[in-house]
């Protein structure tokens, strides 16, 4: 499916959005979550410069899978590990064994369903810490309520990852059109969320 101009016009702006949060940073953070959002938006700065460069044929890449994991992985580490202390070094741990999992699912022909199982489960567990985690804390009142755009965004990256790493694996949710009509957008949402949740907390 050829990439329309308003597709590349929103991925310019994702692509700026992302930079931007790079740039400005968040503000009084130790040096674990400020790595682990950098990566995150890193990951998808240059994520969304590829795609507006060659088009959706950059889907077709084996690296897609890990990097649309990198993004959920290292954003969730941060929120796990700005306020969730008692939980650090368990989620550390799952992220550093998730992200080995699907590395080595993806670099190797296993057969059945196992690289399938251990997508579902990273991608799983980082969207739902994303999606739940600032929205628990906006509802109880431990965070501005704004910053519960940061758990919207996180609806939508567990969305869009999964959308894209069934695409990868061959067994899409949705056509294979459909999902390329909506990601876009999709992303442009997802990161504006991000950048005013982070803005608001």
């Amino acid at each position: 499916m050829k990439m329309t101009s308003i597709d590349r016009i929103l991925l310019l702006i994702t692509a700026l959005l992302a930079s931007y949060q790079i740039v400005i940073g968040i503000d009084g953070l130790g040096t674990v979550p400020i790595t682990a959002y950098t990566i995150a938006f890193g990951a998808l700065l240059v994520s969304m410069l590829l795609m507006f460069i060659l088009g959706f044929g950059i889907l077709d890449s084996p690296i897609v899978v890990i990097v649309s994991t990198v993004i959920p992985l290292s954003l969730s580490l941060g929120l796990v590990w700005e306020h969730l202390a008692s939980y650090r070094t368990p989620y550390l741990l799952f992220t550093i064994v998730g992200f080995a999992a699907i590395i080595l699912t993806r670099s190797f022909p296993i057969q059945g369903r196992i690289p399938t199982i251990v997508l579902t489960i990273v991608h799983g567990v980082a969207g739902l810490t994303i999606f739940l985690l600032p929205s628990i804390l906006s509802a109880d009142g431990s965070a501005h309520p704004g910053f519960a755009l940061v758990g919207l965004g996180g609806a939508m990256i567990g969305l869009g990852g999964l959308l894209l790493s069934f695409l990868k694996a061959g067994k899409p949710i949705l056509p294979r059109e459909t999902i390329l009509k909506v990601l876009p957008g999709l992303f442009m949402l997802m990161t504006a969320c991000f950048v005013a949740g982070f803005a608001l907390a």
